[in-house]
């Protein structure tokens, strides 16, 4: 099966976006894939502030994501669109690290009027560093417990986030085909 890394961008410890990655990984586990979760949190600041391309933290995280036969990139909404911390750490990754990749964009946000932050921010730079983005999800946070083992509180909502974790699989383990 293959290596999924699950990407947080959530710079808080304590985040409504990290509980819904962790869940989603934990069903992939479950699929018997090898899980890895990264963190935004994990990188040495100063590599993201000054941009450090060539640092060890910084190439290990790349090497992980090349290698990686599909990650989930997560993150909550902020001013209309993904965390600057995600931002920065994407600026210093190589420009094809996600190249032949398929990718699964989570955002999670306070209210339906950002919904289309995933296509107009998350999504393009996705694209740019040749990422195969899927539809993606987005939550409102009213839709999450962070502090419940499933912290999807709506039935239907959880329904559409594990048909589209199961669609990202069977990418994954080439069950399926790109349409």
């Amino acid at each position: 099966m293959g290596e999924i890394v699950v990407l947080s961008g959530s710079p808080s410890a304590a985040s409504r976006s990290d509980s819904v990655l962790r869940y989603m990984g934990d069903l992939l586990i479950q699929k018997h894939f090898t899980v890895s979760h990264l963190s935004v949190r994990d990188l040495p600041y100063e590599d993201l502030f000054t941009g450090n391309w060539e640092s060890p933290a910084i190439r290990d995280i790349a090497l992980m994501i090349r290698n990686a036969s599909g990650v989930i990139v997560g993150s909550p909404v902020y001013k209309g669109a993904y965390s600057g911390v995600l931002k920065a750490l994407l600026d210093v990754l190589p420009r094809d690290v996600l190249q032949h990749t398929p990718v699964l964009p989570v955002m999670t946000g306070g209210s339906a009027s950002h919904l289309l932050a995933i296509e107009y921010t998350l999504k393009p730079v996705l694209a740019t560093l040749k990422g195969h983005n899927l539809k993606g999800l987005y939550l409102l946070d009213d839709q999450i417990d962070k502090h419940r083992n499933n912290p999807i509180i709506e039935d239907a909502i959880l329904e559409r986030t594990e048909k589209q974790l199961y669609y990202f699989a069977d990418l994954v383990k080439g069950t399926v085909v790109w349409n």
